[in-house]
């Protein structure tokens, strides 16, 4: 880390490093890559399938003038990622941040689910965190220094009505974040996630309003979220801040986990 003197007062100021977001196309992710971009920080852009919107973002990060480049992979795929977490590096060098965002949904009442719904939703949402973290991880160990930022959501904390898949891989995600926290917590790399509520992007907005207004009961600010309230607190687990802060889960969901 470096530190600058203003007056009497020293200031910490971050390094820039190499993040790579997956998922970050559009939403929640998109608006991580323009906050850590912000920072002065390289953004890999992950996408699977839209890759126009990822190129918009990128775009979007080369006008705040860091550099910036789209990189496809899917997340559930072990060879992919790699060829994925490759292609980063190769541009932009060994990744210090990994923002783990990816996610679908699948949603289906248990007894109507197919088996094949619960499993991709596990391959993309568990396993995509699994094998992106595992290789990253190495490097980050290597300079003893790195960031990791889980994605996850307030149902795996709170379950909900025909979301067993993934609200089950979202509170694995959760257990997967503190165990990865201790086992890393002396070699500088701090492992984090974040829960959000109901927050406005595509897949809620494409919601009924009788829906809508079912769910605003839940939540006590009676509102939902928008990305940049938990972009935020992704780019303060990012910084050197957060250096002392591992193995959390941070709800931002306006209440509705109370």
């Amino acid at each position: 880390m470096n530190w600058k003197k203003s007056g009497a007062v020293f200031k910490m100021t971050d390094q820039k490093r190499h993040a790579l977001i997956t998922g970050a196309s559009r939403g929640i992710g998109a608006a991580i890559a323009l906050e850590l971009a912000k920072a002065g920080h390289s953004i890999s852009v992950n996408y699977n399938s839209h890759p126009n919107d990822a190129e918009q973002v990128v775009k979007d990060l080369l006008n705040i003038g860091v550099k910036a480049k789209s990189v496809q992979g899917d997340v559930s795929d072990k060879e992919s990622v790699q060829e994925m977490v490759k292609n980063a590096t190769d541009s932009l060098g060994p990744i210090d941040i990994l923002v783990n965002n990816a996610g679908i949904i699948s949603d289906n009442l248990l007894m109507r689910m197919k088996d094949e719904e619960f499993d991709k939703v596990l391959d993309t949402n568990l396993k995509g965190t699994y094998y992106c973290s595992k290789e990253c991880v190495p490097y980050m160990v290597k300079q003893r220094w790195g960031r990791i930022i889980n994605i996850t959501s307030v149902v795996g904390i709170r379950g909900n009505v025909g979301q067993t898949n993934y609200s089950a891989s979202k509170a694995a995600i959760h257990a997967f974040t503190y165990s990865l926290a201790k086992e890393l917590a002396t070699r500088g790399v701090t492992v984090n996630a974040i829960a959000p509520g109901y927050i406005s992007t595509a897949t809620v907005n494409v919601l009924s309003d009788k829906l809508k207004d079912h769910i605003m009961t839940w939540i006590p600010m009676k509102r939902f979220g928008t990305p940049d309230e938990i972009s935020g607190m992704a780019a303060f687990m990012a910084s050197e801040r957060g250096r002392y802060m591992t193995g959390e889960v941070v709800k931002i969901d306006g209440g509705m986990a109370i």
